[in-house]
This record gives C-alpha cells, sequence and structure tokens, in this order.
C-alpha cells in the first residue's frame, strides 16, 4: 500500500476511535445514580420537594421513594429489601432494623418533630371542640392502629390523660368506646374524617396532606397529654451509594432541608441528636407503652 493510501486510512481509524471513546464518556455522564428512600407516608409531600432540591445541587441523581408505614418499611427491610436510606416515624421502627444489624448506627440523627393533634371534618357536625370533648357520647373516632406510630402516640397519649386530674380513667374509658376504627395507614385516617365517615381522628399534626387542608380542621391537644413524636433517619448498611446517602441526610438537617419541613408542619428539633445502637429513646417509649391503658380490642375495629 502507497504512503499516499495509508494516511487517509489510519486517519480513518483514528476518527473511529475518538468517536467510539467520545459516545462512551457521554453514556457515561449522562448515567444518572438512583438513591433509594425508605421513609413514613407523612413525609411524603416534604421529602419530594426536599428531593427536587437535592436533585438540583446533585447533578445525575435520581432520588427514588417508597413511603408507607414505618412498621411495614422495618419489616421490608429486614427480609431484603434494598435501600440507601431510612426515615422512620417513631424510634422504635428504628431500633427493629438496627437491631437487626442494618443500619450504620453513627449516620442516625433524629431530623424532625410532631406532635399530635385532633382532626375533624370542615364544619365540625359533632362539635368536637377540645380533648375532653371526645370521650362524649355517640362521637365516632378514628385512630392508629397500636402496631402503627400513630397509634403508639395515641396510647402514649391516653397513659399521660388518665394521670392527669382534667381528664383521668374515666376519659380513657369513654375515649377507648367510641373509637369505631383503627387504620394502618395515616392518610386513611384523614380521608376517613374528611369524608364525614368518622366525627374526629387523632394523627399528628403534619400527617394531613395538602390535598386534604381545606376538607379538615386540626384542634390543639395541650402540651400536658401530647406527645412529642420524634424522626429519626439513617444511611442503610447495605447501601451501594453510602456516601451519596449520606449527603442527602446531610441535606435534610441543613437550614434548607429543615425549612421545608417546617414549611410542611413538622418541629425542627433543638439539636441534631444522635441514636445510638442502644437505642434509648425507643428503650424509654417501650417502657411507656407497658403502662398504657389496655386497648388490644380497637386492632379488631375496622
Amino acid at each position: 500500500m502507497t504512503k499516499k493510501k495509508v494516511i487517509p486510512v489510519m486517519l480513518c481509524a483514528l476518527v473511529s476511535v475518538l468517536v467510539v471513546t467520545m459516545s462512551g464518556c457521554t453514556t457515561q455522564n449522562t448515567q444518572s445514580t438512583k438513591l433509594t428512600v425508605f421513609a413514613p407516608m407523612v413525609l411524603t409531600d416534604a421529602f419530594n420537594q426536599t428531593a427536587q432540591a437535592f436533585e438540583a445541587n446533585n447533578s445525575g441523581v435520581n432520588v427514588t421513594f417508597n413511603y408507607a408505614g414505618s412498621e411495614i418499611l422495618a419489616t421490608q427491610l429486614k427480609q431484603g429489601a434494598s435501600a440507601d436510606v431510612f426515615a422512620s416515624a417513631d424510634p422504635m421502627d428504628m431500633k427493629l432494623v438496627q437491631d437487626a444489624r442494618l443500619m450504620n448506627n453513627s449516620s442516625i440523627t433524629t431530623f424532625a418533630e410532631n406532635k399530635l393533634a385532633i382532626i375533624v371534618p370542615t364544619g365540625n357536625p359533632a362539635n368536637v371542640t377540645s380533648l375532653s370533648d371526645l370521650a362524649k357520647p355517640g362521637v365516632k373516632l378514628d385512630i392508629g392502629n397500636n402496631s402503627t406510630p400513630c397509634g403508639m402516640y395515641t396510647l402514649q397519649m391516653l397513659a399521660k390523660a388518665s394521670n392527669n386530674s382534667t381528664y383521668g380513667s374515666s376519659f380513657v374509658k369513654s375515649f377507648q368506646a367510641n373509637v369505631v376504627s383503627t387504620e394502618t395507614d395515616v392518610n386513611a385516617i384523614v380521608a376517613k374524617v374528611a369524608l364525614g365517615q368518622a366525627d374526629a381522628g387523632v394523627v399528628t399534626k403534619a400527617d394531613v396532606p395538602a390535598a386534604y387542608q381545606s376538607k379538615v380542621e386540626t384542634i390543639t391537644i395541650p402540651d400536658g397529654v401530647n406527645v412529642l413524636a420524634q424522626y429519626p433517619i439513617g444511611v442503610v448498611s447495605g447501601s451501594q451509594n453510602a456516601q451519596l446517602a449520606q449527603s442527602f441526610i446531610n441535606y435534610v438537617t441543613s437550614p434548607a432541608g429543615q425549612a421545608i419541613l417546617s414549611s410542611y408542619g413538622f418541629i425542627i428539633p433543638p439539636a441534631q441528636n444522635t441514636t445510638t445502637a442502644s437505642g434509648t429513646s425507643a428503650t424509654s417509649q417501650s417502657a411507656t407503652a407497658t403502662s398504657m391503658p389496655s386497648m388490644s380490642s380497637m386492632s379488631s375495629m375496622t
């Protein structure tokens, strides 16, 4: 082959190599990194907005969510479900995952808090204006099943009320008698109250989605008998993107992330307290649960 013919052939080969190489680089740069977050349904609106902001600051990252009750998410993780981040609506479900050695314990922190509240249908047909009114004869109540964080917090509230002179044990018994349904999903409580299938429901203040804000009214429960719900978050030990998962948690706990949570009704913790493997908060809640009034009959009221 002559020298004149060899040069064009070599140039063509070089161009081909460059095209393939550049194509490979382009494909690599456009590939997205998927971050899977398991979170309770109460965080749906707030975390969707958080993900948008996080993705905007982290090119090529795609945050996907699995929203469900914390107890359901904990069970899924224990059964082998894959996730990068787990956020819980209570320390007890987080501790269940910790006990299964599925969490990076040093990454766990309390990122939000919440309080219980009463919700009633718009117009308040049963004229419920206070916690005491939930014990009035004929008031139909819908609350969380005692296996859910919302139900557990309700039990804790009743335990405190039973030792409060304003309410007492008679209030607790009358409250129990008025429960017509218990739910495994707080959204179901909100929906049933909004539709008038219950006169009132007990949820946390941030449990009412934007779509239902105009369909229910909120009544405050006094701090003396209320319960402060704590929300821990951490990196799942089997995460393939542990560094990115930690970055997401860092954003959630940053001023920008906390501002988003606050806008959806969550309480910002006074400090970011790390939850250890000993599960101190969860242990104290468990101790409270042992002194709660018996409500086992509620589980069958659906």
